[in-house]
């Protein structure tokens, strides 16, 4: 699996998303957070993944638990990405709220929830239409200038709400939703245009394609910026998803030796 950099860290170009680790509607714990711990461990552990994707909106609060519970100590090459900007007032509920206040709030938040001096790459995860957009970016850029977040990302935009944020900040990553039923987004092309990371949520359209292999080689053949991040809640879907990743992996070590 060839790599990106996202956020000044290499890492392997599919990385793991970790929606799935919730209750029905994304709502509370999993159904049995031993195993979604373990499988978070098989993914960074055995499967080499490195790039780990969450948001203080998953439960709320739980996933974020479940990783600290799973992988802290943080291995040091390990992209860890959150988002924030989202609220939940109930199940399959998601309302934006990008007022700056609670953005900083959130972001304190998720550092604890984490067990983290900081957080590599902190997306706003939805921009919030009733607060202006510098308020909201300049809100992260203060956290980030305090050294609270490393790089600052962007989820579900357009290419002119990229091009506008990029005026106020670097833009790390963007993450919108991508996957060969849903194959149109003309971020896609802007951030492939302006070297940004491009990291395409639901690339197995919520685990209704019936080749996700297939799927994820088609993103992935989309370009060197794109990096997938599949999610599920199944040990054995897990390995499934990354064998071939860890096959090639397998087949660089032994023509090196």
């Amino acid at each position: 699996m060839k790599t990106i950099t996202i956020a000044g860290k290499q890492v392997p170009r599919l990385g793991l998303g970790t929606m799935r680790l919730t209750g029905p509607g994304t709502w509370g714990g999993p159904a049995d957070p031993t195993a979604a711990v373990t499988l978070l461990r098989t993914a960074v552990d055995d499967l080499g993944v490195l790039h780990v994707d969450t948001a203080d909106a998953y439960g709320p609060h739980t996933v974020e638990e479940l990783i600290r519970r799973a992988l802290h100590p943080y291995p040091e090459q390990l992209l860890l990405a959150t988002k924030v900007g989202m609220v939940r007032p109930g199940p399959n509920v998601w309302r934006p709220l990008g007022r700056p206040e609670y953005l900083r709030a959130a972001v304190e938040a998720s550092l604890r929830r984490l067990n983290r001096e900081h957080i590599d790459l902190c997306y706003l995860h939805r921009l919030d239409p009733t607060v202006p957009l510098a308020d909201q970016v300049g809100e992260l850029a203060a956290l980030r200038r305090e050294g609270k977040i490393g790089e600052i990302g962007l989820s579900k935009v357009t290419p002119e709400q990229i091009r506008e944020t990029g005026t106020l900040v670097a833009v790390a990553a963007v993450q919108n939703c991508l996957n060969v039923a849903e194959p149109d987004d003309p971020a896609l092309a802007y951030c492939q245009a302006h070297g940004i990371p491009y990291v395409p949520y639901r690339p197995l359209n919520a685990g209704r394609l019936p080749d996700p292999a297939k799927a994820l080689r088609w993103l992935l053949d989309l370009g060197p910026q794109v990096a997938p991040i599949p999610g599920t809640a199944d040990p054995s879907h897990l390995r499934a998803l990354f064998a071939p990743a860890t096959s090639e992996k397998s087949e660089e070590s032994g023509r090196q030796s």
